[in-house]
């Protein structure tokens, strides 16, 4: 850890290149916390949307931040990488790297095509930052591509800042951050993320300060801890149910070992998103590309564990329904990946959901944020209003995003709607004693 050095003399002027989720998040903050900064992307009407004050996702906090940064006159949009090149002292690479189709690798078209796209315009010396999650080794690839293709020849240098957004917390995930990582192959690439992130590092933000194949692996590794501890409970949840235990008990146990710690320690349906699954296939990938595969070959299990809960879930709504979910009326509470979110990538409720459709149950679905993302994604399933509207005459519920609109539910008030009182709570969201009492079958994973 390095002490803060001076700031180059005033704010750069920063660029975003991409204006997805992290994108769009990321430059709107930077301009609320003082920067002059110009969002970019190919994608006319994203940037139409956002110019006119339209977060083009669902993120608590961040509408009223864009029209902050707007009515500054401090964020402005645009789709040309000639105007980024001329405006900008720092550019974030802030664009998607998806899984390839038909393989574990990541998708790294869109860096790549932005690295390209900028390159020209470089005239001066200046700092290319990479945010985005890529392979070891891609940093190092990329410095040449930068390099050859900038007029500004190795004047123009490389840097990468891994991103650790949580989604539902993004704004005080980036303006109030638990650490900075800066990983820099010079002192003035350094010095110059310093200064694009000042008023961060005033409020005693960490900083490790380290070299570029270090900082790729910093989020990769990261990720891949999470969603190991995640799949490490929910495989004691599986033993539980071999043997009678009770996976809750166990769990709060282990969270009071300072050594081991609650968080992302609760059993249930398993992780989703746009970034844990994807991310721990492309390091597998990578560590066999590299040679140490056998290294994190344990991911590949992670990742298994991760997947039979989804399965295990449908089995659990199977047994309640007497063997047989076709034709039986089953209200799906949830659809993102998450809480406080409209991200429906790898969703493990979707997913359930699907299987339950697929195998001839009436399902209907109910989320908060992400109905509008799954009707457009599988219009082949139902929709409805609210949590009571979906659970109107259900045979079962099954809770399977654990928003805070579903845990409010009162038992009795349920129990008014639904036509058997039957519920699977796919979260360990709900008061378990409490449902029981309420005269409803309860079951969720890894419990009697």
């Amino acid at each position: 850890m390095n002490e803060t050095p001076r700031p180059a003399a005033g704010l750069p002027r920063l660029t975003v290149i991409g204006t997805g989720y992290l994108g769009a998040t990321h430059a709107i903050c930077m301009a609320v916390l003082g920067y002059d900064v110009l969002g970019v992307d190919v994608d006319e009407r994203k940037i139409a949307r956002l110019a006119s004050g339209e977060v083009p996702f669902f993120e608590p906090g961040l509408p009223e931040l864009l029209a902050k940064a707007l009515e500054s006159g401090r964020l402005r949009f645009t789709t040309s990488f000639a105007e980024a090149g001329e405006f900008g002292d720092v550019h974030f690479l802030c664009v998607g790297t998806p899984q390839q189709p038909g393989s574990d690798a990541a998708d790294l078209t869109y860096v790549d095509a932005a690295v390209r796209s900028l390159a020209p315009h470089l005239n001066r010396r200046t700092l290319v930052v990479g945010k985005s999650t890529v392979p070891v080794g891609t940093a190092t690839r990329l410095t040449g591509v930068l390099q050859e293709l900038a007029p500004a020849g190795t004047d123009a240098e490389l840097a990468w800042n891994p991103e650790f957004l949580r989604e539902g917390f993004a704004v005080d995930d980036t303006m109030r951050p638990d650490r900075l990582v800066f990983g820099v192959a010079s002192a003035w690439a350094e010095e110059q993320l310093y200064a694009a992130f000042q008023p961060i590092l005033d409020l005693g933000t960490p900083v490790v300060r380290t070299d570029l194949a270090t900082a790729e692996l910093v989020k990769v590794a990261a990720n891949s801890f999470l969603a190991t501890k995640i799949s490490y409970i929910n495989a004691m949840a599986e033993v539980c149910e071999a043997v009678g235990a009770d996976i809750k008990d166990l769990a709060d146990s282990l969270a009071l070992d300072d050594r081991i710690g609650g968080k992302f320690l609760k059993p249930g349906l398993g992780f989703g998103g746009g970034c844990l699954p994807k991310d721990i296939r492309a390091f597998a990938h990578r560590a066999e590309e590299l040679g140490v595969g056998q290294a994190v070959a344990f991911l590949r299990e992670v990742d298994d564990i991760n997947r039979r809960r989804r399965a295990r879930t449908v089995d659990l709504v199977r047994e309640l329904l007497g063997g047989k979910i076709s034709g039986a009326r089953i209200a799906c509470w949830g659809a993102a990946f998450k809480p406080n979110s409209d991200d429906i990538r790898d969703a493990p409720a979707l997913d359930v959901a699907r299987t339950m459709h697929g195998l001839g149950g009436r399902v209907r679905v109910y989320d908060p944020a992400a109905l509008d993302n799954a009707r457009r994604a599988f219009p082949e399933l139902r929709y409805g209003e609210s949590a009571l509207d979906v659970a109107e005459d259900a045979d079962v519920v099954v809770l399977l995003t654990e928003w805070a609109d579903f845990r409010e539910v009162a038992p009795d008030a349920l129990a008014m709607v639904v036509k058997h009182k039957r519920i699977v709570d796919g979260r360990h969201a709900l008061d378990a004693t409490q449902w029981r009492e309420a005269g409803w079958e309860y079951r969720a994973l890894g419990r009697a």
